[in-house]
């Protein structure tokens, strides 16, 4: 049986641009960054330490070349925050694209892109 999910593959053109995006713009922290030494990097992030899931940066070209059989597409992720409009706010102050927040049947939405015009969204949630 599956408990949880542990980690999300997210495959970039640059490890290092993203990292500071998520760690700098999001507030995420960079939990491990491996390198086998034969070229294979990757960089775990999480929005903590406790965090249950975390990200994966993977080097988009690396990984198409070893594994061409794999999806390298963005997946579709939907973060929840406690204050929407105060996170809201912080991205748009930190010039990230932000779409506008929509109400849903479940809680307000917005979406945003990363350094690289990943698109992810965040819900309020309250937990």
């Amino acid at each position: 049986m599956i408990s949880k999910v542990g980690q999300i593959m997210l495959y970039v053109n640059n490890q290092d641009e993203a990292a500071k995006f998520w760690t700098e713009k999001m507030g995420f922290s960079v939990i491990s960054e491996e390198d086998n030494g034969q070229g294979m990097r990757w960089i775990q992030i999480a929005p903590s330490n406790e965090a249950a899931t975390s990200i994966i940066l993977h080097n988009k070209e690396l990984i198409a070349k070893m594994a061409p059989e794999l999806n390298l597409g963005t997946p579709s992720l939907m973060f929840f925050t406690e204050n929407l409009d105060k996170l809201y706010n912080d991205l748009s102050n930190k010039n990230i694209t932000v779409g506008e927040i929509v109400n849903m049947p479940s809680g307000r939405v917005f979406n945003f892109a990363d350094s690289e015009e990943n698109y992810f969204a965040v819900m309020e949630k309250n937990e």
